[in-house]
């Protein structure tokens, strides 16, 4: 045996009587565990909502939204299967609501966004206010919020749910409570939050330094109000190479980010516009409100994979994947990633080309 047989032996000989006393050597983990640059095993992939939608439908007959709890078909990543997950920190799922049906009222470690897609006129309940929906709208529940959903038009309601399990997971930080009566806890009038809070002005002492500001204090962000703004960018040209016209919703109590764990965007392409290549380091989660459009990933060289999208589709880009979109018509795309984490922990990054 050669040296270096030797050598082999030795170690593997170490490493199985090191084995029970649970120990393992980091030098031949070392280049997996500490990457040049993220190597995500998450796939990029697409929901056709008229192929998910039948399923969504018939979950109706299934189960109610009472016992279900949260009547929601998860959206799981292709690589990350039975995990919950469609990235690696964050979760989605689109979530039904019948005519005349309530989801429960409860509250948890999670925090939780809302987009609506489809229905009109049913509401979430945030800490006792009702949030009507309308389509597009962006509503969020933040951690420890009680909330229920009750829908008492005459049409189905269907939106996209994206929550932060997975990652509160990770930290085994994850409490749920139940309400323990029929309604949840009264709050103030439907509407008050945003004339409170969506006017870029705030009530004297709630957006104090600290803990205050931290709070979601703005939990409603209707899209007539979110799609005006988009307008009037385009009216002053203030295009970006790699977004379009793209903005961040924000908390207004500190201008940072809408919820403390999930970065959420709204962006406008034009028809015929073509992003320049880009990738950051947080997975984000797309959901198509206007338009129609197709977002290819790769280059020539690693061989590109195209994900036509319309309105109503969901599609995930994970991490670190090189992307561009292009717009066969006007189109504003909805999006969420944890950029916000990543930001807070010195870790994002941003590759423009």
């Amino acid at each position: 045996m050669t040296a270096h047989g030797t050598a082999a032996h030795q170690r593997r000989a170490f490493y199985r009587r090191i084995d029970p006393l649970h120990l393992a050597p980091l030098w031949e983990a070392f280049d997996e565990l500490i990457t040049p640059e993220p190597r995500s095993p998450c796939l990029p992939h697409l929901w056709a909502y008229g192929q998910v939608r039948p399923y969504l439908m018939e979950c109706g007959a299934l189960i109610s939204a009472e016992e279900a709890e949260r009547r929601v078909l998860i959206l799981e990543n292709p690589a990350l299967r039975g995990q919950a997950c469609v990235t690696h920190t964050l979760f989605a799922g689109l979530q039904l609501v019948l005519p005349g049906e309530t989801a429960p009222c409860h509250r948890h470690a999670q925090s939780a966004l809302r987009l609506i897609l489809e229905g009109s006129g049913a509401y979430t309940s945030v800490n006792g206010e009702r949030v009507y929906m309308e389509r597009g709208d962006f509503i969020v529940t933040g951690a420890w919020s009680w909330h229920d959903h009750r829908n008492d038009t005459r049409d189905p309601v269907i939106w996209l749910d994206g929550l932060d399990i997975p990652l509160v997971k990770f930290l085994d930080a994850s409490f749920i409570e139940r309400h323990p009566g029929p309604e949840p806890p009264r709050g103030r009038p439907a509407g008050d939050n945003v004339a409170r809070f969506g006017s870029n002005m705030l009530p004297v002492g709630e957006g104090a330094a600290g803990a205050a500001s931290a709070r979601t204090l703005l939990f409603s962000y209707p899209y007539a109000r979110s799609r005006e703004a988009l307008e009037q960018m385009r009216r002053t040209e203030q295009w970006h190479p790699h977004h379009g016209l793209k903005m961040a919703f924000i908390n207004p109590a500190d201008g940072g980010p809408a919820m403390a764990t999930i970065s959420t965007f709204l962006q406008l392409l034009p028809k015929g516009f073509e992003t320049a290549p880009y990738r950051s380091t947080d997975g984000a989660v797309y959901a198509v409100i206007e338009g129609a459009g197709e977002t290819v990933l790769g280059d020539t060289g690693e061989g590109e994979r195209v994900l036509a999208w319309q309105a109503n589709d969901v599609f995930v880009v994970p991490s670190w994947h090189r992307h561009r979109h292009r717009a066969g018509e006007d189109s504003v795309l909805f999006s969420f990633s944890d950029r916000t984490v990543q930001e807070k922990l010195g870790l994002w990054r941003e590759q423009a080309e």
